[in-house]
């Protein structure tokens, strides 16, 4: 057990300082602070000695050498179970430090900010901070280091119970502080790569760009046998999983993190209202049409029995009317994803349905994407780590058939296309009047996926568009399509067969756009 003797505090964010300080006070702790803090603690009324007073060294250089002492760091990584350790501090004046509170310079937050100057970003480069923090964590069983204040409480009740902090506890706390000074050093090489001053900008596929927060323990994985985390990306604002907020439910599992990703990303690929709905990750229905409530229900009527147990997002907030219907006697749904969720219609939500109070209210808000976030994968060995298919909704159509598609026809093909890039290949979706009628997903021959997609649609196929998401190497998907009524098609082009599948088309009157771009999702 370590009892807190001497602490010293140097704090950006100052938020819950004063009453863990007067916690440690009330035990006995003499407390030390850097120059801003140490206003603050006073202000709160607590005696506080002035790093510069403790040192007998004062703050200099605009404050950047104020902590880079021997009496700091001397105090903080001396042994005190080595008796020649002991015999040094004596020699030289120093006293043990037991306990230092530090957080950051806000370098992430500052270099946020687009137009940044790379003075203002060098400036917020924190070297005391980190100093301290490594050498409190490396000596951990000798010396508590708190970089969170969200700590500040458990501590100050672990105190009153014990007048100690445990080992545990210290590890615990050494733990978080390599985590913060890793992902800090993270952050600034990051910036630094990105700057034409420091040899032009790096891919953004970079692995050294991936920094992340702490993860969040899962109930368990893909499987009840599987342990699971979740572990988010710092310092990203876009809306994600990671910054959403769960207004009701259980608890997220792995499963629902996937399967809520994919109705997010794809929900967010329109401007005008639109509803996704996913099962396993693949679209079983999809439709934009001119009010969220519009377009939920064309979705749902794109394969009711599949979108039930799925997950539903929408790029529009819900309210009543909406949460109404979401809340259909012949629905449900484990998550609902919007930017935001009028208060009544939460409400409903969560009681109206007899499934509601376990229904995931998931609120992500409203933020640009961010085109640079890396997509990562884990495979045995490695990761892979590729760009953001931000293709799709900006691809070029050109029509390639003797028949051209009307301007109904060009918009059921854009819709088809977009939703395609977020089905698992082999993938083809049917797309008729703004909504998504009929999906093949996963098969390894393209035209079986055509057959599935068809059978799903099944009348619906007759006047419907179809969506690839890459060439048809043969002709037989066009065929099975132009059997069932499709009548018109979007794929990337590019195959050797091309004038072959061109001349299918041209032979059933069907028209054919070409987009140059694949949209692969393995």
């Amino acid at each position: 057990m370590t009892t807190i003797r001497r602490a010293l505090f140097s704090l950006t964010d100052k938020r819950g300082a004063v009453e863990f300080a007067r916690a440690l006070a009330a035990q006995g702790a003499e407390l030390l602070s850097t120059g801003n803090t140490a206003r603050v603690l006073r202000e709160g009324g607590l005696e506080v000695t002035d790093v510069a007073d403790f040192t007998g060294f004062p703050e200099m250089l605009d404050g950047r050498v104020k902590t880079l002492h021997p009496k700091v760091h001397g105090g903080l990584l001396a042994r005190r179970d080595d008796p020649r350790h002991g015999a040094q501090m004596e020699e030289h004046g120093l006293v043990p430090i037991d306990l230092v509170a530090v957080n950051l310079y806000p370098f992430e937050r500052v270099t946020s900010a687009p137009d940044v100057a790379l003075e203002d970003a060098i400036e917020n480069i924190d070297i005391g901070g980190p100093s301290m923090l490594r050498s409190a964590a490396k000596n951990h069983a000798h010396v508590a280091v708190v970089v969170d204040p969200d700590d500040y409480g458990p501590l100050a009740e672990e105190l009153l119970a014990d007048g100690a902090l445990s080992l545990e506890t210290r590890r615990r706390l050494a733990r978080k502080a390599f985590q913060r000074t890793a992902a800090y050093d993270a952050a600034i090489s990051a910036f630094l790569a990105r700057r034409d001053e420091f040899g032009g900008a790096a891919p953004a596929i970079d692995w050294t760009f991936l920094r992340f927060e702490s993860p969040r323990a899962l109930r368990y994985g893909e499987n009840p046998h599987q342990t699971a985390s979740f572990v988010p990306l710092a310092g990203r604002t876009e809306p994600s999983l990671a910054t959403a907020t769960q207004l009701s439910g259980k608890e997220l599992s792995y499963n629902n993190i996937l399967d809520s990703d994919a109705a997010l990303q794809l929900a967010l690929e329109f401007d005008d209202p639109a509803c996704a709905i996913i099962k396993h990750t693949n679209p079983c229905g999809a439709a934009v049409a001119g009010t969220a409530l519009d377009a939920f229900a064309r979705a749902l009527a794109g394969d009711p029995l599949s979108a039930f147990g799925g997950i539903v997002a929408l790029n529009r907030p819900v309210d009543l009317p909406l949460a109404d219907a979401l809340a259909g006697p012949d629905t449900f749904f484990e998550c609902i994803l919007a930017p935001s969720f009028d208060e009544d219609a939460a409400e409903h939500l969560r009681t109206g349905p007899k499934w509601g109070k376990n229904v995931r209210l998931l609120a992500f808000g409203t933020g640009a994407s961010d085109p640079n976030e890396p997509e990562v994968r884990k495979v045995r060995g490695g990761l892979l780590i590729q760009s953001r298919d931000v293709g799709g909704p900006d691809d070029p159509f050109e029509f390639v058939t003797k028949a051209k598609g009307d301007e109904a026809t060009a918009r059921d093909l854009r819709l088809a296309w977009i939703v395609a890039k977020h089905v698992k290949s082999n993938a083809i979706v049917l797309v008729k009047d703004g909504a998504l009628v009929g999906t093949g997903a996963g098969q390894m021959s393209r035209v079986d996926s055509v057959e599935i997609a068809v059978k799903k649609a099944g009348d619906r196929a007759q006047g419907s568009v179809m969506g690839s998401d890459a060439f048809f190497p043969f002709r037989d998907g066009v065929d099975a399509a132009a059997a069932a009524g499709v009548k018109a098609v979007a794929q990337p082009g590019g195959s050797r067969r091309d004038d072959e599948v061109i001349a299918a088309c041209d032979e059933s009157g069907i028209a054919m756009a070409f987009t140059g771009s694949r949209h692969f999702r393995h």
